[in-house]
């Protein structure tokens, strides 16, 4: 980390007011983060966020994590009209037996509810983000019919007038949202999602314990965030699975599921990265569909 300074940047002023600390050093970690360290030896990160008010709807996600009691996410310090300022975590190797307590805490995530499907944390804006785009939180009683409306459509939309997704496929995801109900399996009531659980979200602290970063944080169906879970891939997929189905057996056929629940993620990566994850949204469509024949 950088030389003892003054907060002469907007990222050392943020992490000396929202901490009431000295600021000791800092170092850019990426475009948008910087981790900056305090006179009293701990090291927060600070995030920029360009888009308006995404710092505060991460900011809210982290919080309404935090509030289950169960998975651990980074303190937040503070969060301004573009800046979050939140702990650091100290990153470990990937172990089986924190992917297992992983598992258990997410299933008790998931199990702490949301007020309906689409609500916005405590303090967090109805128009959020997941990564980069936009996500609106609007709410809704009946999972399929809300799913479709407000997870998938307005992604297929951006998808098919950017040219990224075919006709073709467009048609398959569009059967899919209509046959929603048939595929969606045995209704349960609004889990507490992270919103945005890939693996890249999924830090293994040197603590032994997994801790989550970034949340698109709303109610939804808990199949959705193990999905998009399965989605990248994960250390010790197969341990955080078994940890959870221990805590919170899941419904009969949830495998079969997962296509419909990764939808969603696969056609926000198309809007955001084109082409590839556009064919994966149809091939995607076409394994859910396989499931009423």
């Amino acid at each position: 980390m950088g030389s003892p300074s003054s907060p002469s940047t907007s990222s050392a002023a943020a992490a000396a007011r929202f901490t009431g600390r000295a600021v000791t050093g800092e170092r850019p970690l990426s475009g948008a983060l910087t981790e900056v360290g305090l006179d009293d030896g701990r090291t927060v990160v600070v995030k920029r966020a360009d888009a308006p008010g995404a710092a505060r709807a991460e900011a809210a996600g982290l919080r309404w994590l935090a509030d289950a009691g169960t998975v651990r996410v980074p303190v937040v310090h503070g969060v301004d009209g573009r800046r979050l300022v939140c702990d650091r975590v100290a990153q470990g190797p990937a172990s089986a037996s924190a992917a297992v307590r992983f598992g258990r805490d997410l299933a008790g995530l998931h199990a702490a509810g949301a007020p309906a499907f689409g609500a916005a944390p405590p303090g967090g804006p109805e128009e959020a983000y997941i990564g980069l785009a936009p996500m609106r939180n609007v709410t809704g009683d009946d999972w399929p019919r809300w799913y479709a409306a407000h997870r998938v459509l307005p992604y297929l939309r951006r998808a098919v007038d950017a040219g990224t997704l075919r006709a073709g496929e467009a048609a398959d995801v569009e059967r899919v949202c209509e046959r929603l109900p048939e595929l969606a399996g045995p209704a349960e009531p609004p889990a507490r999602l992270h919103g945005d659980l890939w693996n890249g979200n999924v830090l293994w602290g040197a603590d032994g314990h997994v801790h989550l970063i970034d949340p698109a944080a709303h109610g939804g169906h808990r199949e959705t965030d193990l999905a998009m879970l399965r989605l990248f891939g994960c250390p010790h997929l197969d341990r955080i699975l078994a940890g959870y189905e221990e805590a919170a057996p899941l419904a009969e056929g949830w495998a079969g599921r997962v296509a419909v629940h990764q939808l969603f993620p696969l056609l926000v990566h198309a809007v955001l990265f084109g082409r590839g994850y556009a064919e994966q949204a149809g091939s995607a469509a076409r394994a859910a569909l396989r499931l009423v024949g």
